[in-house]
């Protein structure tokens, strides 16, 4: 920031020119007097008292006497240089330096505090929306990438400009994509993407072989379903929405029966499994399932299916998905845990968490954000699943007591692990995906709405209380992992200094950041993917707090992205390493850029009105869907 001299304060802009009113020339004198720290080793005899007095007599005469002809201003214009003049200038000098501070000069704004302090409600809107639609044109250069290049595989790689399928080959980037270009009004892009769902898609979904459960539901079934509600599925509205229902000739029933057919093979995970836990991958045209080759399933992987399910549920009018899926909760609940928090594995095979490793990074992080999201997405039907939100209460209380600590020297709250269970060492490490905790934290807090409202209404607890504090203070941790490095991107994974840690050397590169000691990143870590965790908890926090400077954030991050991961001939990229300057490419562009990183940072820089947060609940791959029965509730 550029002006950094003078701390905002709102009420500095009030400030009062009467506390620099006159004031007489002895009064002046004979306070700087009394006040000065001097002390004359002479002020103790009569001799020191008397020159004491004949010196504030001789400086007061020199005050008051002063001739108009004579003075600073008078010996300047008339062009006078001689030493006389020239002395009764410096002296004037100096009793004005005594008797007078300078004035508070007004408050200095950066640009941006500036703008949002001076430009009326609809310039700050305009101002959001041009931004918006530079995010909108990198989701267009993202997309011609991808159907130039790799058009009906899962990911493109921009540097060789050829497709890959790491997926399960079902096209996830345009399924990926479909939602977020239906919320930008970006029409061509629907009209290419559901022409090829159309076309090409079934026949992938019956032919093709082994795919992974979890990937397959977030991605696929869950951009379908977004899809259709979006698309005038389900008898949604503009009001429902907020964004116009312009589409033409998108049929919203065809993206429906495909999501049926993909749902019924996705079902085989279930069903073959001896207990409530399925099995981590399904092969598609044959319908069967399997574990895992360790024979273990992710505890994410098995708790991140049920909004999908459920929705499928609701607008298929057939129970089986949302039953299959949601007894894997109900079983949840009946497991022993950790002051809420559970281990990263389990087994299909016994139902039983494996191992004693804690995180709310990889293999466990969308668990915690599934709890309170499917109560949320099914609290208008009745008491019945309040367990969840209690799972998830706990949950967040285990977090706050285990997991929540702070670096050093600057006090950056971070989530660590505990990679031996509670009893083990606790670890300073935190992957970027548990920067998706700020923003559940706060959607648990308010339920969507925003926290003025919240307050309003009386509906905020204690505990909701320290939850938004924490999120606030975790959504600033996230945001300086970006600021701390070379390129303004952030890292795959950090450590955070603690006691009796040395990080000398791991450092992000941008010696500038207040923060350059308290954050380490080892060299195996230092990728970047173009993931969107960041971003998502800065929309949901912007939503609910609407504090300006989770927007200011989120455009340092779409610029560090458009600076070094955009390639010329189309789409973007992933690094390798975010701290040196040019960073090394990778050559792959993730589904999840389009899918969800984009569409955050446009519904960041929008209006609340689109997709809002009480009618919506965003899966974890950001397809939203809408809240069960909300029209009935309303």
């Amino acid at each position: 920031m550029s002006s950094r001299s003078l701390p905002y304060s709102v009420q500095d802009v009030h400030y009062d020119n009467a506390k620099f009113r006159h004031r007489s020339p002895f009064k002046v004198i004979t306070q700087a007097l009394v006040t000065s720290r001097i002390r004359y080793s002479c002020g103790g005899c009569s001799i020191g008292k008397f020159l004491m007095l004949l010196m504030i007599v001789g400086l007061t005469y020199l005050v008051m006497h002063r001739s108009p002809d004579h003075s600073a201003s008078n010996v300047l214009s008339n062009g006078a240089g001689n030493g006389e003049h020239k002395y009764v200038k410096e002296g004037v000098s100096r009793i004005h330096r005594i008797w007078r501070k300078p004035p508070r000069l007004p408050p200095q704004l950066p640009p941006d505090e500036e703008r949002n302090f001076r430009s009326s409600p609809e310039e700050q809107r305009l101002y959001w929306v041009s931004r918006q639609q530079k995010v909108k044109e990198a989701f267009i250069h993202a997309w011609s990438g991808y159907r130039d290049y790799a058009m009906g595989y899962d990911e493109l790689m921009p540097l060789s400009q050829r497709g890959t399928d790491g997926l399960g080959g079902l096209g996830a980037t345009i399924i990926d994509s479909l939602d977020t270009a239906i919320i930008m009004g970006a029409d061509e892009i629907v009209i290419e993407a559901v022409s090829w769902i159309e076309n090409k898609l079934m026949e992938r979904i019956e032919k093709k072989g082994q795919v992974n459960l979890f990937e397959t539901t977030i991605r696929v079934l869950g951009g379908l379903l977004s899809a259709y509600h979006l698309s005038g599925g389900d008898n949604v509205t503009t009001g429902d929405i907020g964004i116009p229902m312009t589409l033409k000739g998108v049929k919203s029933d065809i993206l429906l029966e495909i999501a049926k057919n993909l749902g019924d093979r996705l079902l085989s995970a279930f069903t073959s499994s001896p207990t409530a836990i399925p099995f981590s991958d399904v092969v598609l045209h044959d319908r069967s399932a399997h574990p895992a080759p360790d024979g273990l399933s992710s505890t994410s992987e098995v708790s991140t299916l049920q909004l999908e399910f459920n929705y499928l549920s609701k607008v298929s009018g057939d129970p089986k998905y949302g039953s299959e899926a949601m007894k894997v909760l109900e079983h949840f609940r009946t497991l022993p845990k950790v002051e809420g928090l559970v281990p990263i594995y389990i087994s299909p095979h016994s139902g039983q968490f494996h191992g004693e490793n804690i995180r709310l990074g990889s293999r466990g992080d969308s668990y915690y954000e599934y709890l309170i999201k499917v109560w949320i997405q099914q609290k208008n039907s009745g008491s019945q699943l309040n367990y969840l939100y209690e799972m998830y209460e706990e949950a967040m209380r285990g977090v706050r007591h285990l997991l929540v600590r702070k670096s050093i020297p600057k006090g950056l709250v971070f989530v660590g692990e505990l990679p031996y269970g509670s009893k083990g060492a606790f670890s300073p490490k935190m992957d970027h995906l548990v920067c998706f905790l700020p923003g559940t934290l706060a959607l648990g807090a308010t339920k969507g709405i925003t926290r003025k409202k919240a307050e309003e209404r009386n509906l905020l607890t204690l505990e909701d209380l320290e939850n938004l504090k924490l999120a606030e203070d975790l959504a600033k941790t996230c945001f300086e992992m970006y600021a701390v490095t070379s390129t303004g991107l952030a890292p795959e994974i950090a450590y955070f200094h603690v006691e009796g840690d040395s990080g000398g050397g791991l450092d992000g590169g941008n010696k500038s950041s207040e923060y350059i000691d308290d954050i380490l990143i080892k060299h195996n870590d230092r990728h970047n993917l173009l993931r969107p965790e960041t971003v998502e908890s800065l929309f949901v926090l912007h939503r609910i707090t609407e504090d300006p400077k989770y927007r200011e954030w989120g455009w340092q991050i779409f610029e560090a992205f458009e600076k070094y991961t955009k390639i010329d001939s189309g789409g973007y990229t992933s690094l390798d390493d975010i701290t040196v300057i040019p960073p090394r490419k990778r050559d792959k562009m993730e589904t999840f850029f389009l899918g969800e990183t984009l569409k955050y940072l446009y519904l960041l820089f929008g209006d609340e009105h689109v997709v809002p947060l009480d009618k919506f609940v965003f899966n974890t791959e950001a397809h939203p869907l809408p809240i069960s029965w909300s029209k009935d509730s309303a």
